[in-house]
């Protein structure tokens, strides 16, 4: 019975999270999940037990969406993703999780800063953009984590909170149905994980429902300083995992 607990409380807490900052549940659920299961299971479980909670957010932000806006990312993102699917079993866990943490907690610096000495980025030029896609469908490939990047980036392109809850949560949906039909045509995902996926749901929905209340009462930038240091504890914990 202990599994239905953690599920629960790791599915909560990533629906609130996904909610309010568009991104990182998959961070969130991959802090627990990796005490059930194979990180590969791991991964297409916690994809998969967003998607309801997904649904939810894409559909109650339906009107701000603009398909233009996440095409070009997608194709590149996805694509990636793919191939880093078929290499996970072969690479080092560790190694990467290093990589990711590094990498993870470098951005939030970064960003932290512009945001403190008040700089701001007008538009993501195409190349940083491909760099983003490329990184981000690698590690989702690799650990169903591919939301840090992408998250700066609609967060950048976008004018509002309504219009980049709109683009990152389609984007991550689409993903969702491609990524989890290939686990399961790869027999990485059994239908035994089920059960898993049926309790986070429970949760990720309650999560993502407290979220919707709150975040009508946030402002862009308080939620821009959310993910920055959401990202860089992110980081944080994934370099000490590697220790």
């Amino acid at each position: 019975m202990s599994w239905i607990i953690i599920m629960l409380v790791a599915a909560m807490l990533a629906g609130f999270v996904q909610g309010v900052t568009g991104f990182g549940s998959g961070i969130v659920m991959m802090v627990f999940l990796p005490h059930l299961l194979p990180i590969n299971q791991s991964a297409g479980v916690s994809t998969l037990t967003m998607v309801v909670a997904n649904v939810m957010v894409v559909w109650h932000y339906r009107k701000y969406f603009e398909w233009r806006k996440i095409i070009k990312p997608f194709l590149i993102y996805i694509s990636m993703a793919i191939i880093s699917l078929h290499l996970s079993s072969g690479l080092p866990a560790g190694h990467l999780k290093l990589l990711l943490g590094l990498l993870l907690v470098i951005l939030s610096l970064y960003y932290v800063i512009m945001n403190w000495k008040s700089i701001t980025i007008s538009r993501i030029p195409l190349f940083v953009m491909v760099i983003f896609a490329l990184i981000s469908g690698f590690f989702n490939g690799m650990f169903g984590i591919g939301g840090p990047l992408m998250a700066l980036y609609f967060l950048t392109i976008s004018d509002s909170k309504e219009k980049y809850l709109s683009s990152i949560q389609t984007f991550f949906l689409i993903d969702t149905f491609i990524m989890t039909s290939l686990r399961f045509a790869n027999g990485i995902l059994s239908l035994d994980n089920l059960k898993y996926v049926a309790i986070g749901i429970i949760g990720s929905i309650v999560g993502t429902f407290i979220a919707n209340r709150l975040v009508s009462h946030l402002n862009i930038s308080f939620m821009k300083t959310l993910i920055y240091i959401f990202i860089g504890l992110s980081g944080i914990y994934y370099i000490a995992m590697t220790l």
